[in-house]
């Protein structure tokens, strides 16, 4: 019942005896409503599709990195296979019958160690050998030891042991030294 008129019973429909523009607005909302609908629908399936494809993505990354990983010598491998034929050929001379023999073995070596560092350049390899008298530099050296010596300064390479390399000038294997340390005084004191 309508509070304000008790002789006038409440109307089930409050739209039924709205004004039309009442009406036309609420029309007009529940287009909107159903636009709304349809444009969420739409957003959730765009989402639900981007988001699978966002995943299919990181799965195919992930098995490129992992490929990437496995294979990530390969061309340096196939260029080492030309070394490894150059040294098994060079084995096959017998060093026995002549000098000439052994003359022509030290050649292909010779050529061999041309071929293995120009791969090496190919692919960012750098020698590390540091000259008598050269700096000791922690950060490319390994001191295996120091010895007395008066003719090169202290801290300095007296002698190198074997060849360290650098990689994309990283270091992959530093190279091993003999430093120099200044002689020990050999008077005895007091004399």
């Amino acid at each position: 019942m309508n509070s304000s008129n008790p002789a006038v019973p409440e109307d089930p429909n409050p739209a039924a005896g709205a004004a039309p523009e009442a009406l036309a607005a609420m029309e007009a909302l529940k287009a909107e409503l159903a636009a709304a609908q349809f444009q969420a629908a739409d957003n959730l399936d765009k989402f639900v599709r981007a988001k699978a494809e966002t995943e299919n993505v990181r799965r195919r990354a992930e098995t490129d990195v992992a490929s990437a990983h496995k294979f990530a010598i390969e061309r340096f491998a196939l260029e080492m296979l030309a070394v490894k034929d150059s040294l098994e050929r060079a084995r096959t001379v017998d060093i026995k019958t002549s000098d000439a023999a052994l003359e022509k073995m030290f050649e292909g070596i010779d050529l061999t160690l041309k071929l293995m560092d120009s791969i090496f350049q190919k692919f960012a390899l750098t020698e590390i050998s540091p000259a008598i008298g050269e700096k000791f530099d922690p950060e490319k050296h390994q001191a295996m030891s120091a010895q007395d010596n008066a003719e090169v300064p202290p801290n300095h390479v007296l002698m190198t042991l074997q060849r360290g390399y650098l990689l994309n000038n990283r270091l992959l294997r530093p190279a091993l030294v003999i430093v120099a340390k200044a002689p020990a005084d050999v008077s005895a004191p007091g004399a």
